[in-house]
């Protein structure tokens, strides 16, 4: 992914609350046969304070992605979505494309069974803890002996990234005043309503604009 110093994503918060919200990602991997693609769900190592995530995926996706033999790509991909030149003001200007991404890269360690079956646990928690009635993996014996049997299908593995790349391209290269049309029209336009996107560049014009609030004038 081509960097723009405009643009960087460099903070391990911000991108592990990226990995957070946005937990489906792209798995892509080079193999012997050409590049191969994957789409599974990861969680954060809750053992651990960087970007180290903890996933699975099902057999034979490991044989296809040939997984643990080499360097695994990790796309985390958040808001995104289509801005309008009609949203500037009346200068020249092309449509564009706002969007928050990650990549993590570095060869994944495998997990044991045993500990593929903890984190297939702590994965379905992660999710079902906000439904009424969650339903966990080891919620009834039947549960249990249901999760432990089809979990023989699956690979765990964890990846600690060597190459991490972050961007966040949220037209800060705009003015303020552009910003703030592009963020109303997001959050009250018809065309191309995108909540999710008009409160990550709110909450990125808010981060950037908050030295100058701190900042005491001179007497």
């Amino acid at each position: 992914m081509r960097q723009n110093p405009s643009f960087v994503l460099g903070d391990v918060a911000d991108i592990r609350r990226l990995i957070a919200e946005n937990p489906w990602v792209t798995l892509v991997a080079n193999a012997a046969n050409g590049l191969v693609a994957s789409h599974y769900a990861v969680v954060l190592d809750p053992d651990r304070d960087d970007l180290t995530i903890l996933g699975h995926v099902g057999r034979p996706d490991e044989a296809i992605l040939e997984l643990g033999q080499g360097e695994l790509l990790v796309i985390v991909q958040g808001p995104h979505g289509y801005i309008s030149p009609g949203w500037y003001d009346a200068k020249p200007a092309v449509p564009t494309w706002n969007y928050v991404v990650a990549h993590l890269s570095g060869v994944p360690e495998i997990l044991s069974d045993d500990e593929n079956y903890r984190v297939l646990g702590a994965l379905v928690e992660h999710f079902e803890k906000r439904m009424p009635e969650p339903r966990l993996m080891e919620g009834t014996p039947e549960n249990a002996a249901y999760a432990e049997r089809i979990s023989a299908g699956t690979v765990g593995f964890r990846l600690t990234p060597t190459r991490v790349t972050g961007k966040r391209k949220l037209s800060q290269n705009r003015p303020d005043d552009t910003i703030e049309t592009i963020i109303f029209e997001l959050e009250n336009g018809s065309e191309y309503p995108n909540s999710e996107l008009a409160a990550e560049m709110r909450r990125v014009r808010e981060v950037r604009q908050a030295p100058q609030d701190l900042e005491v004038p001179h007497a």
